[in-house]
């Protein structure tokens, strides 16, 4: 008699381990770094005894660079680790947030990273983005710039296969996620395989017959039992063999055949946590104001010279240390944030000085920022009578910037003197200001906004826009992470009280509309097409969101914004109401009709220029823009908006933004082509008013 004693093939699981690694979040940076010590000290020993295979450093090289400044004996050991291509590092220099950041920045994360990395002698690299909250349909297509063909996501990836091809990027999709705890559990080794043998199982349904299962989690160490617990697992899994690999063994054994082309932010299977769009707002303004300074002190620099190409350099790592997600997006500890304050004022320490010895040492005079209209230049004096085309913005005390960088002299009292702000018209097309202003009404030839019976109204191409403009303020049962409404909250909107003149000069004049909830400066410059808005108030509400609307004609449904300093398209459904779409079951976050922007958004004809406000959403014939969101917790496990939390639930007060606070925007109605070539010209926006 004949028995059949064959089995039944077992898939092959290829597991990576690795450890996420915020250098801040829910704790400071040198408490995790403290932490980190311990964790690395473990996996380059366990690496060096063969303990386990390889170990995937998160994408980044700044966790390394923070190990070996407490332990730079071990340089020598991690240089051989990566010889032997047990340790992989890089691209990027810091983990990076893929809607918050500029693609300036996106490719000085890259340039530094791979420089650090190659250095160190690494060669193997794969954009990594397992935790950043939701992909730009951008970072694809600059990950080929940089020969960088392999990618790895997760969140807002739908219900896409584990490999596709994105823009010629063969792209990973972390099925269930990077977060897999389950081996430095206490469970037993039954309960273990019972919990693998389920992700294994949904793992499957999205992949071949080689499946990746990643093995860490946040600022996670690795069990020194590994490779044993997995055997005794093995032993019990009658359907998969789990063995310990790299990311880069699991590429070659898959195919990547489905091609996918859309903006990977479906929220439908995991959290994208939009909400970090608009907390803690004044970082994003310190980012962009950081990050486009700090460009032109490198185009300045570049153009005579070069010799501050260090101190550039130095500066990005600094800016890129606060551009990991946690860090840009505002859900951290509050004290992680004002150390993130402290880099961003180093970074614009930095960038301003290099702009004033450069105009020093060339005899330049120009301002460290642009106006808006492209016939404008903005330039600092310290004489008071104006030349011709010339008109006064500013006035205030201090040093001669020339003074301040002239090495050979030392500023005495004498030297402390006025500095004027003057606005200079060059190559005016006439010599008539076609600009007038009168209390209630500031106009030109191309635009104009009236205030009149307790409604703002614009004027652009002969038509009117009724109510064109609404300032609104809502409840918010969210947190860091996400908005979330109070369904039977509508929002209290501000009374348009009256208008009065405050500036009336040649090139420039000003209104300042008087709302009941603060003051709004209106600036419009001869021959402009924008109006240029500033608002400064004091903020005492907590847990409030605050909008500016935008009633357009007809209701929203396209929705052009910047992205990575390329265009995107969205659409929306203008008749979406998310408080009557609040999620019930566990696990599931709303859908939103809000979305990252850049420096603009447009629609129907209409755009929107900010200084880091991110945020816009839609409803009905509205397209708004996010002035403020206060709130006071990291992660609120009551929010009725995401129902698991995202995080831990340690209060965060100054996330409220109490006191003052600042929002710059400019509008106008243009074209699409004629709007991205408008805000290339007048960027970046450091408006001295």
């Amino acid at each position: 008699m004949l028995f059949n004693n064959k089995q039944k093939k077992k898939k092959e699981v290829i597991a990576y381990i690795h450890s996420h690694w915020d250098r801040e979040w829910y704790r400071e940076f040198e408490v995790f770094r403290l932490r980190l010590i311990r964790v690395f000290d473990n996996v380059l020993n366990m690496l060096q005894n063969d303990l386990i295979p390889s170990f995937y450093f998160d994408g980044q090289i700044v966790a390394l660079l923070d190990y070996l400044e407490i332990r730079p004996e071990k340089e020598q050991l991690v240089r051989d680790l990566i010889k032997q291509r047990k340790l992989y590092i890089g691209p990027f220099y810091c983990l990076v947030d893929e809607y918050l950041t500029d693609g300036i920045c996106f490719r000085k994360n890259l340039e530094i990273g791979l420089k650090i990395a190659r250095a160190f002698g690494c060669e193997d690299f794969i954009g990594y983005f397992a935790d950043t909250f939701g992909h730009s349909q951008n970072i694809f297509s600059i990950l080929r710039e940089y020969n960088i063909h392999h990618a790895v996501v997760w969140r807002g990836v739908g219900d896409l296969p584990s490999e596709f091809v994105y823009d010629g990027v063969n792209t990973i999709n972390l099925i269930r996620g990077y977060f897999n705890d389950i081996f430095a559990s206490s469970k037993s080794v039954e309960q273990k395989t019972e919990f693998l043998r389920k992700e294994l199982d949904l793992i499957a349904e999205k992949s071949s017959d080689v499946l990746l299962l990643p093995i860490g989690a946040d600022h996670l160490n690795v069990p020194c039992d590994i490779k044993e617990q997995i055997e005794k697992i093995n032993q019990n899994l009658e359907d998969y063999e789990i063995r310990l690999g790299s990311l880069f063994e699991y590429i070659e054994k898959v195919k990547f055949t489905k091609s996918c082309n859309e903006e990977l932010r479906n929220n439908g299977k995991t959290f994208i946590l939009p909400g970090s769009y608009s907390a803690r707002i004044r970082l994003k303004q310190l980012n962009t104001e950081c990050s486009y300074l700090l460009d032109l002190a490198n185009k300045v620099q570049y153009n005579f010279g070069n010799n501050y190409s260090n101190a550039i350099d130095y500066a990005y790592k600094l800016l890129l240390m606060n551009q990991a997600h946690d860090s840009i997006c505002g859900c951290s500890t509050d004290d992680v944030h004002k150390e993130c304050e402290i880099r961003y004022n180093k970074v614009l320490q930095i960038a301003k000085t290099i702009i004033d010895e450069v105009k020093f040492s060339q005899n330049k005079n120009f301002a460290v920022s642009f106006s808006f209209p492209e016939k404008y230049k903005i330039l600092e004096k310290t004489t008071l009578k104006p030349e011709k085309d010339e008109q006064i913005i500013t006035k205030e005390k201090g040093f001669s910037p020339i003074l301040l960088s002239d090495t050979y002299k030392i500023p005495v009292t004498e030297d402390y003197t006025n500095i004027y702000t003057v606005l200079k018209e060059f190559n005016p097309s006439n010599k008539t200001s076609n600009l007038n202003v009168s209390g209630n009404i500031l106009k030109n030839s191309d635009i104009s906004i009236e205030v009149d019976n307790g409604e703002i109204n614009l004027y652009s191409n002969g038509k009117k826009f009724s109510n064109f403009i609404e300032f609104v303020r809502y409840k918010d049962l969210g947190d860091t992470y996400n908005f979330s409404p109070d369904v039977n909250d509508r929002g209290d909107s501000a009374k348009i009280l009256s208008a009065r003149t405050i500036m009336d000069g040649p090139l420039r004049k000003a209104i300042r509309i008087e709302t009941s909830f603060f003051y709004v400066d209106v600036f419009l410059n001869k021959h402009s097409k924008l109006l240029n808005f500033k608002i400064n108030w004091v903020n005492t509400y907590k847990d409030k969101l605050l909008q500016i609307k935008f009633n357009l004609c007809n209701p929203v449904k396209d929705v052009y914004s910047e992205d990575l300093n390329m265009l995107i398209s969205r659409k929306f459904n203008p008749d979406y109401d998310i408080r009557q779409n609040m999620p019930k079951q566990k696990g599931k976050e709303v859908f939103y009709n809000i979305a990252p922007m850049q420096r603009f958004a447009w629609s129907q004809g209409f755009g929107i220029i900010t200084k880091g406000l991110q945020e816009y959403s839609v409803y009905k014939n509205t397209l708004s823009i996010t002035l403020l969101r206060s709130i006071g917790i990291i992660s609120n496990p009551k929010n009725p908006a995401r129902t698991t939390p995202a995080g831990p639930p340690l209060e965060v007060p100054d996330a409220q933004q109490l006191g003052k606070n600042t929002a710059e925007f400019s509008i106008g109605f243009f074209d699409i082509s004629e709007w991205v070539s408008m805000v290339e010209e007048i960027y970046p926006q450091t408006i001295l008013f």
